[in-house]
């Protein structure tokens, strides 16, 4: 059983949900990585999505896109990613990390060798945003193979033929952009997305996780009570941005932590009405 499946089930066995925060590689410079993953893990996080810099970060708003700016400027490459990972796994032997990029650095490494070295470092997953189901299932096959679950993006305008599609050749859970646009951006319409998560959930037979527009404690909690998981990335960005250096590690599981005891909150309250 891979570490992400293991972590959903013992979620769902104690009545609560996964809280996934995202922050990316090398910002804002890669001696502060590893300390952000683990104050991640302070803070309550059940899964790390780590993002992977890239030049041209389309799905991205601007203050995932600055992120990326930074670690560039400090040359954090796709193999300093793979080696952070596998640091942080000496340490940390059951939170799933799970990467969260483009496909350019992948087939520049090769997929095959980045399968291999991805397995090596300890990943348990990876999110490619500009690899559709329908044209990377060698790739899917290859990093399945490895012990790495390829996770997928479906949207709002998500049809039945996409979930089907993610169905076949997705697993460890749904990224469920909440919102159209990009990362940080727009209101998160809470009504929409409880509407869609059962139905996803029946298509695709995964967890499903929401993402984009997540900006604090009161809507993660609102989200916990229909979905799988909640994804938070811009909002911790931030919160690395307007620390000091020194501080930041703190501040953000200071952040993460009132996130995690607001989901907890919710079931605390359905265990009372039990």
């Amino acid at each position: 059983m891979s570490r992400i499946q293991s972590t959903f089930e013992k979620l769902a066995a104690q009545g609560r949900k996964a809280l996934i925060p995202f922050i990316t590689a090398g910002d804002p410079d890669p001696a502060l990585t590893l300390p952000l993953m683990r104050a991640l893990v302070a803070g309550g996080a059940d899964i790390i999505e780590l993002g992977v810099p890239f030049s041209d970060p389309m799905a991205d708003g601007p203050t995932i896109q600055r992120a990326s700016e930074r670690a560039l400027k400090h040359g954090t490459s796709l193999r300093q990613v793979l080696a952070i990972v596998r640091e942080f796994r000496a340490g940390d032997a059951a939170t799933p990390v799970v990467l969260m990029g483009y496909a350019n650095p992948i087939e520049a490494m090769g997929t095959g060798a980045f399968a291999a070295e991805a397995k090596q470092a300890g990943v348990d997953g990876v999110l490619v945003v500009d690899y559709p189901p329908e044209e990377c299932i060698d790739f899917a096959a290859k990093i399945k193979a490895a012990g790495i679950d390829p996770i997928f993006l479906l949207a709002p305008t998500s049809t039945d033929e996409r979930y089907g599609q993610v169905a076949a050749v997705g697993s460890g859970y749904i990224y469920y952009v909440s919102l159209k646009g990009v990362t940080g951006a727009g209101h998160l319409d809470l009504d929409e997305v409880a509407r869609r998560i059962p139905v996803i959930r029946q298509e695709v037979g995964m967890p499903v996780g929401v993402g984009f527009g997540i900006r604090d404690a009161e809507s993660a909690r609102r989200i916990a009570a229909v979905a799988d998981a909640v994804v938070i990335g811009s909002r911790i960005i931030e919160e690395i941005e307007k620390s000091p250096r020194e501080q930041a590690a703190a501040n953000v599981a200071a952040f993460l932590r009132g996130i995690r005891d607001a989901m907890d909150e919710l079931a605390v309250s359905r265990e009372a009405i039990k």
